[in-house]
């Protein structure tokens, strides 16, 4: 059961901060909480507990975060958040809510202009906006409201008695549709922009498994944008790109090993309409790297038969999880294996830029199967856009063969990569028994759909 005023009082709020200072283990823990909270609240309180690290870490707040403070005008006294596990599982982490706050008005283009944060949630979406934007949550659910207000005044120093004026019950659609109606409200006033993070769990902690099982649905989506003068969605990074119309800018955000989000930028704030982006963060925020071309019709124009091929999942348990393949026809030729092997990065995966980025550097760049997302090249492809190795042999996927690849590179700690091929990569490498001085990767893939090994060192370039 979820206990708000619970939670955020001063004195569960004490006992968490000396509790911590104290490094109390779970039993400690549960007998003090014995002596003065009933079995329910004990219970709420160390479920909590567990999450305060999580969403201190998440969000750069409080005593684990004393290096960002500054920078992101949070109080060092701001400890403590509102949530449980799901809100703060699907809430926007401080790298992309710093980024994305670069996409909104600022400075005086700002004042006096009002967001609405539809489905808001705990509020991850709101934490960083820029200080002159009035943020206003709306959600159906009222424990998610509490948060969404709790926590505006500690991430955006609302006051208390202001935080029901930025706080809205309702349905995000029926919301939308009287935004630009007459009949605006101190209790629901107008906004100029929209955000919005659609529902797409159904199952604590389980993902949906269908992409467009939204809620609403990003056809619902695209209606409460026409309510706006602009705003983001955030959709799944691999929601089908034909689905979402001209006229929007499309970004693919992530860090260096991930693509996290894919947003949708509505009216005006999406500046370069008809493009897609792909962006590289770093840990508060900053910009890494940053691509961005016009939308392609012929990438986008595969039936779902064929983006299936494309997107076959091969990920398999092991030492070196491998992320969704994907790739397009569109893209890169298909060729032999040439000097270079590279993974492009996940952005540029999951926004099918790699071959175009790949191109441009190096016009041998190609594909060795289809819908594999290894490219090979003369030339080694630059970071951060993707991780390149020098080939060092290769050779059928044989246990004789391989064993002989790396006795002849005297190769003795090894890390093996997989696309297209189904082994367990802890066993793998104990049945090769690598024995040597040197280190390198092994390649499990294809070269034009036969299985194929590739023995390749990091290049340094």
């Amino acid at each position: 059961m979820f206990a708000p005023q619970l939670l955020t009082s001063t004195a569960v709020q004490d006992f968490i901060r000396d509790a911590f200072k104290r490094k109390m283990d779970a039993l400690q823990v549960s007998t003090h909480l014995a002596k003065e909270f009933s079995n329910e609240d004990r219970a709420s309180i160390m479920d909590y507990m567990a999450l305060v690290p999580k969403f201190r870490e998440k969000f750069g707040i409080g005593e684990t975060a004393k290096k960002t403070v500054q920078e992101c005008a949070i109080p060092a006294s701001a400890s403590f958040l509102l949530c449980d596990k799901l809100a703060l599982e699907q809430s926007t982490a401080q790298d992309i809510g710093r980024w994305k706050a670069s996409l909104w008005p600022s400075g005086e283009t700002a004042i006096g202009k009002t967001v609405h944060d539809l489905c808001c949630g705990m509020g991850g979406d709101s934490f960083f906006l820029p200080q002159e934007l009035t943020a206003i949550g709306v959600d159906l659910d009222e424990n998610r409201l509490a948060m969404y207000r709790y926590n505006s005044g500690v991430m955006r120093g609302i006051p208390q008695e202001s935080h029901d004026a930025h706080a809205i019950l309702g349905d995000v659609r029926e919301v939308a549709k009287e935004n630009d109606s007459e009949s605006a409200t101190p209790a629901r006033p107008k906004a100029d922009y929209f955000t919005i993070d659609p529902a797409r769990r159904a199952i604590e902690g389980e993902n949906q498994r269908d992409l467009r099982n939204l809620t609403p649905t990003f056809e619902e989506v695209i209606e409460i944008s026409k309510h706006y003068k602009g705003g983001m969605a955030k959709i799944p990074p691999g929601y089908p790109i034909c689905e979402i119309p001209r006229g929007t800018e499309i970004i693919y955000i992530g860090s260096r090993t991930d693509c996290r989000e894919c947003l949708v930028l509505f009216g005006e704030l999406a500046p370069n309409p008809d493009h897609v982006r792909a962006v590289m963060v770093g840990k508060t925020g900053e910009t890494i790297a940053d691509w961005s071309f016009i939308r392609d019709e012929k990438r986008e124009a595969r039936n779902e038969s064929e983006q299936s091929q494309y997107d076959h999942n091969y990920e398999l348990e092991g030492r070196d999880r491998i992320y969704r393949t994907s790739s397009s026809e569109s893209d890169l030729p298909l060729g032999g294996v040439s000097k270079f092997i590279a993974e492009p990065a996940p952005v540029l995966l999951r926004s099918h830029l790699f071959g175009t980025v790949a191109l441009a550097h190096d016009e041998t760049t190609h594909l060795i199967s289809p819908g594999i997302a290894y490219v090979t090249s003369e030339k080694p492809l630059p970071a951060p856009a993707f991780a390149t190795y020098e080939i060092l042999e290769s050779s059928e996927i044989s246990t004789g063969a391989v064993r002989a690849m790396l006795k002849s590179h005297d190769i003795g700690k090894l890390t093996l990569k997989l696309r297209g091929v189904k082994v367990d990569p802890d066993q793998e490498i104990k049945r090769l028994k690598p024995k040597g001085k040197n280190a390198a990767t092994l390649f499990y893939t294809r070269l034009d759909g036969e299985k194929i090994a590739i023995l390749a060192k990091r290049s340094e370039l």
